[in-house]
This record gives C-alpha cells, structure tokens and sequence, in this order.
C-alpha cells in the first residue's frame, strides 16, 4: 500500500447546501499533511468523508487502498485513528489514564465493557512513555490538565497501531506553553520509525510543524492549493487565501503569519 488517501471530484451536499465541491487529493504513505482553512471551510467534513463516517454526493474515495463502497467501512476504521478535542466530553472525569489510552483498541471510551489482558496495558504504557505522557499513570482524568489530556486522546488513537491517524485542531483550547508541548509531542511521534501517516487539521498557520512538509488549504468547501508547504505557505498565496494582506515569515522551518499594516 503506497497511497493513504485518495479523493476522486468528491463532493458532499447537505440540505441542497455544498459543503465540499470537487475534492481532489493524494496523500502516500509516509507523506504527513497539514490541512488548513478558516472555521466553515469544511475541514472536519472532509475528515468524516476520509473516515466513512459522510457519504460523498459524487466522486471516488479510496482510503488505506480500500475503495469505498466496495469494503467494510467499520473494518477499515480500525486502521484510523481519529483524536478530536470534542472526544473529551464523553470522557468520566474518574476515569484512569491507562484506561482511556487502552480503550482506544476497542473504539471505546474507557472501559465499562471490554476485558483488556495485561499485554493492552503493557502496550498502553509503553505509547504513553513514547508521547512523554508516562508520568500520568495512575492518575484520574479529572486531575488532568487541558494539555495532558490532549496528549492522552493521542495515546489512545495509537492504541490499535493505525495506519491513519487524524489530529482534529488537537491543540484547540491550550495556552502557549501547553501547545507547544504538545506540537513537540506530535513532531517527535512524526519522527519514530513506525509512525502512521499523520493528518493535522488546524486554521493556525503557525502550527504546520516541519513534519507537515506537504499542506492542504481549503476555503468554502473547495481546495484553494495544495502541494509542498513551503510552496503553499507564502505572503502571496495567503493574502490571495484569506482576501486580505498578509505577511509570512518563516522560523526554524515553521510559518508564522500577520496582518500587513
């Protein structure tokens, strides 16, 4: 398998609204992508097509190699790892940490059903250590902070070893300082051997890490670029993006954006 995600013209209507209109994109295995747009512009649809979870209107969608529509869809979630900070809700605050991470190989949240062996926990343990969350074990979530707990929806979509793995505006509600430990976290996991092919859905320009070398902009619903994110993410391509001047300057490999004055 070389090709992760392949959309074909797909479009998605709701209510005789479009919400996507003509998606075509290839992400290969190995490629991390960034995906960005403002609140509206359709990312999270985009993710619920990637995922099955929305039927495209019309087009081709082809995940992990599977064609839709010619496969088990809850087969194919199983290699996905999906982390989305809306998760947390549905999180008990007395839940342990270990049992959120381990939950995440039943597609759960927590364990009120499942009988993990012993091995789960192990496995469980040794992702938390590879995501510098370790220190949590033993703990409530309730004791957790906003940061900390961001980091465990990330263990716990790396609990069944996906192929995929979607990071939904993972950084949504963190301060500086937690944020950026948080992208430390995700550039080092990027950075292991075995790491899935990693999808990152921000409207923040500033977060595409190295790691996300390739991006995806999208504006109502339609892909305004695509390609290498060097590429992509100029003053020129952004102040046309967003229908305003902007500056872009980059810094130790990352884009940071302003408001031209």
């Amino acid at each position: 398998m070389t090709s992760v995600i392949d959309l074909h013209d797909v479009s998605w209507r709701r209510q005789q609204e479009n919400i996507l209109s003509d998606i075509n994109w290839h992400v290969e295995k190995g490629e991390h992508w960034a995906v960005l747009g403002l609140n509206g512009s359709g990312k999270t649809s985009l993710l619920n097509i990637v995922t099955g979870y929305s039927w495209p209107t019309a087009g081709q969608v082809r995940v992990l190699g599977q064609p839709f529509g010619k496969i088990d869809i809850r087969t194919l979630r199983k290699s996905i790892g999906w982390v989305s900070s809306s998760l947390q809700s549905r999180i008990k605050e007395t839940e342990l940490t270990e049992d959120i991470v381990v939950s995440g190989k039943y597609a759960s949240i927590g364990l009120a059903f499942e009988e993990p062996a012993e091995a789960d926990f192990e496995k469980a343990f040794r992702i938390m250590e590879q995501i510098r969350c370790g220190y949590l074990i033993g703990r409530t979530y309730q004791t957790c902070s906003q940061g900390e707990r961001q980091k465990l929806l990330i263990a716990r979509g790396l609990m069944a070893s996906p192929d995929l793995l979607l990071l939904d505006e993972s950084t949504s509600g963190l301060d500086f300082i937690a944020r950026e430990e948080l992208l430390s976290t995700i550039q080092k996991l990027t950075e292991q051997a075995d790491a899935p092919t990693i999808i990152f859905v921000t409207h923040h320009i500033e977060e595409v890490l190295p790691a996300f070398s390739r991006t995806l902009l999208l504006r109502e619903g339609s892909v305004f670029a695509k390609g290498s994110s060097e590429t992509i993410l100029t003053t020129d391509n952004l102040s046309r993006f967003y229908g305003m001047p902007v500056n872009v300057e980059w810094h130790r490999n990352r884009p940071w954006i302003t408001l031209q004055d």
